[in-house]
């Protein structure tokens, strides 16, 4: 293995010999293409871009095929030539790209993303010849894998020979050893496509044609089995018909039975008719109603006759009927009590004297009992 290395060189001068002291080293040539494939694979698959769990389905038969490829490389006519003999008429959209050199990677990156923005087709092949590990260095650059995992249509990766890996190829949903083999994988032969249909409408009518076999056997076994629907028929009709008398005559009985019933209901109804009761019931109403009025005003005049009494009574009690006739109230001026005996006030205490209208102010100067002078 070749290696380019940076650093100085020493001397060890009693014995004159030279040591090389490398401060970096590296591989030389395919040595670090090889290194960087593997720190970049490695890299790739933890982050989970090569997990099956991602892989996505191929179509069984697509309706239009993208391919990303050189326009001028053989793999193109290679891919067509098997495509057109295996299912002729079969649509393609090709996207020419650059596969090696300066400017690659982004070609292809381009390509899957114009086919993802379009939606064209339904399934992607990626492919170029074999080369060597510096030719094929598009198809192991990070950002060709990341478009291709990142891609909703499956893709095909179809790079180098059968013993050429890439990292596309890990990446892709399906690797196929050459273009060749992609363009087999993509679609079917139309022919055996044919016969499979062919075999599967044999069997479908030899089936069918066997179910009829087998339907008609039964039909034919019943049929015999099978009484004369006519006579069938005329038995039911004969049937109905004495069905319908027997249910004629039991309804014009439960008629009769109903009718006789409903006379014996009516006049059991008639005799205690509610309006004979009715009538009665009102004229001893209007008797109690009389009764009730006359006890009502011989009541009234009872209870008026009494008022009067009372009040008349009343009346001769009232203390302003007794001041109308001329007697007065003394009462305290400031307690308001009623002054009954002379006793019980003293000189110049002010008294004050209700009348019948009005009242009056006074203070007493002289007290007298019996005639009198009290000291």
């Amino acid at each position: 293995m070749s290696v380019t290395g940076l650093g100085r060189i020493g001397v060890f001068e009693p014995r004159g010999s030279y040591q090389v002291i490398l401060e970096y080293l590296e591989p030389k040539g395919v040595g670090a293409l090889q290194v960087a494939f593997e720190q970049l694979k490695k890299k790739l698959e933890d982050e989970g871009l090569f997990d099956e769990q991602y892989k996505k389905p191929l179509p069984f038969l697509p309706q239009k095929i993208g391919l990303i490829t050189s326009p001028t490389g053989a793999v193109l006519h290679d891919i067509l030539h098997v495509i057109n003999r295996r299912f002729p008429g079969i649509p393609l959209d090709i996207v020419p790209v650059k596969v090696q050199g300066d400017g690659a990677n982004a070609d292809i990156v381009a390509a899957v993303e114009l086919l993802n923005r379009l939606r064209s087709v339904d399934v992607i092949i990626l492919a170029r010849g074999g080369g060597s590990l510096e030719d094929l260095q598009a198809f192991n650059s990070e950002a060709v894998a990341r478009a291709i995992f990142a891609s909703e249509i499956p893709i095909i990766s179809a790079v180098g020979h059968e013993t050429d890996y890439t990292i596309s190829d890990f990446a892709a949903d399906l690797r196929a050893p050459t273009p060749s083999a992609a363009a087999e994988l993509v679609v079917p032969i139309k022919g055996d496509l044919y016969r499979k249909i062919n075999e599967l409408r044999y069997l479908i009518i030899l089936n069918l044609q066997r179910y009829i076999k087998n339907y008609r056997s039964q039909v034919t076994s019943l049929r015999e089995r099978l009484a004369d629907p006519k006579k069938k028929l005329v038995d039911h009709r004969l049937k109905l018909d004495e069905d319908a008398g027997r249910l004629t005559r039991a309804m014009m009985n439960q008629v009769h039975m109903r009718r006789e019933r409903l006379a014996w209901r009516f006049d059991k109804l008639s005799y205690n008719n509610p309006s004979f009761y009715v009538t009665k019931l009102k004229e001893k109403l209007n008797v109690t109603m009389s009764l009730l009025h006359q006890s009502i005003q011989s009541c009234v005049s009872s209870r008026q006759a009494r008022l009067r009494e009372v009040y008349a009574k009343l009346d001769s009690l009232n203390p302003t009927a007794i001041l109308e006739r001329g007697f007065s109230i003394t009462r305290t001026l400031s307690e308001t009590a009623i002054v009954r005996d002379s006793a019980t006030v003293s000189r110049g205490q002010a008294l004050e004297i209700v009348l019948a209208r009005g009242s009056l102010t006074c203070d007493v100067k002289e007290k007298f009992k019996n005639g009198k002078k009290i000291v």
